[in-house]
């Protein structure tokens, strides 16, 4: 709490991580749909391969090995292109004995918890969102009741569980580059959408490094409701930096960007 209030009003957050934490950073870039060098081989270099269904399982199978934190902001800019807001968020990630768990934490002026959501993967289970809203009591939201937004940005909460990977309806569309690397395109339908929520979402999936590198989520009618993109992923000195990553509102134009400054020794 104190390390989330000492950054407030900074751009990123940097966190120095021990070899023991390395495959909770490789994790926490799949949930939160960035991209690092993710060793290549074996599973991975078949998805070029799978068709969609068994690429959806794949990239959900993911996950962490030890316990991981990591501090950030989520800057909000509004339609007229202004940055007004920055709201220090903590992650942590825990892994389960048939799943894993991610918890967020955003704090408020005064470093006090003010928002929280623990999303619950486990197995082929339905995720579960338990959520505390600000002044509210806590909640379990499955599946389209989680299409909430948190902390006021442009995150839903499903987008946050990757909701979307668990639909029954996953199909390729074919292959295509972004950032210089080879990726499937996945879409993923949702059976049964309620107004103003997601209809489909088509993601580009790194082809090698099972990550995403972008998704459009698209209403039942096809229209463009949301994009979300990385920011840039640099290796610096031998070590991957990753800035930023962004979803933008495609109705109103408004943005929220999270910010790390994660540094692997």
């Amino acid at each position: 709490m104190s390390k989330a209030r000492r950054h407030s009003d900074s751009a990123a957050v940097e966190l120095r991580l021990s070899s023991a934490a390395r495959s909770g950073l490789r994790f926490l870039f799949l949930l939160a749909a960035a991209w690092l060098a993710f060793p290549s081989g074996g599973r991975a270099a078949a998805a070029a391969k799978l068709d969609g269904p068994a690429l959806a399982q794949l990239v959900r199978e993911q996950r962490p090995t030890e316990v991981f934190e990591a501090s950030g902001l989520l800057r909000l800019r509004n339609p007229a292109g202004k940055w007004w807001k920055e709201v220090p968020v903590r992650l942590t990630v825990q892994p389960l004995p048939d799943g894993w768990q991610s918890h967020y934490v955003v704090y408020d002026a005064h470093g006090a918890p003010a928002e929280e959501l623990l999303v619950i993967h486990q197995g082929s289970k339905p995720n579960r969102y338990v959520y505390r809203p600000p002044g509210g009591k806590v909640v379990t939201l499955r599946g389209g009741e989680a299409a909430v937004s948190f902390a006021g940005s442009q995150f839903w909460l499903c987008d946050l569980g990757l909701e979307f990977l668990w639909w029954p309806k996953q199909r390729i569309l074919g292959s295509e580059m972004r950032k210089g690397r080879p990726c499937r395109v996945l879409e993923s339908v949702n059976p049964d959408p309620a107004p103003g929520q997601y209809g489909s979402v088509k993601s580009w999936i790194d082809a090698e490094k099972l990550a995403l590198l972008r998704a459009e989520a698209y209403d039942a009618s096809g229209k463009l409701l949301k994009e979300f993109n990385i920011g840039s992923v640099k290796k610096v000195r031998g070590q991957w930096r990753v800035k930023s990553m962004e979803i933008r509102d495609a109705l109103s134009d408004a943005r929220t960007r999270l910010e790390f400054d994660l540094i692997v020794q």
